[in-house]
């Protein structure tokens, strides 16, 4: 009769045996942590992801409606052309004398144009009598100011245009200068 090989293992194969099976669970703890790790990981990528185009989506809103905004602005400055002319127009008419149903049309349009661009957020930019603002006012020229402090605007020979708060033209003015 041969002899049965013995199903249970001797010492050193056990511990072979469990030596292997320590290896092999060290290896997918390590696994599990990294997966973890990963996992974590690709958790905050997909968060910060999430904010950033939340992000971009509130800033994508604010710069539409900032546009929205100032999309007539193009078509506001050319209409300040046309709106001299009518200032220009009811000038001179002042200059001659005149007084009749040309002129006052003339003033009801002007005074119709400034209204729409009003209501669209345009408006004038004071400066007569004003200290003297490079973001306002274009100088065109300096005269002594009689009186006047230095760096006062004297004289508009443009008027300047607003849309909301930004400007659409500088006013062109004349600002006192000092006595030489």
């Amino acid at each position: 009769m041969k002899e049965q090989p013995n199903a249970t293992p001797n010492g050193a194969e056990a511990e072979k045996v469990a030596a292997a099976v320590m290896e092999d669970l060290d290896a997918l703890r390590g696994r599990a942590e990294r997966a973890e790790r990963d996992r974590d990981e690709l958790r905050d990528l997909a968060r910060q992801t999430r904010a950033d185009f939340e992000n971009y989506q509130k800033r994508m809103q604010r710069d539409l409606a900032q546009e929205r905004r100032y999309a007539h602005g193009p078509l506001a400055a050319d209409l300040l052309s046309a709106l001299d002319n009518l200032d220009r127009a009811t000038a001179a008419a002042k200059q001659a004398g005149e007084t009749g149903p040309l002129v006052q049309g003339v003033a009801m349009v002007q005074s119709q144009l400034l209204d729409v661009l009003r209501r669209h957020g345009v408006t004038r930019i004071e400066a007569q009598g004003q200290p003297f603002d490079p973001n306002l006012h274009q100088a065109v020229m300096q005269q002594p100011g009689n009186g006047v402090p230095s760096g006062t605007v004297l004289q508009v020979l443009e008027p300047g245009y607003m849309i909301h708060e930004r400007v659409l033209r500088p006013a062109r003015v004349v600002v006192s200068a000092a006595p030489a």
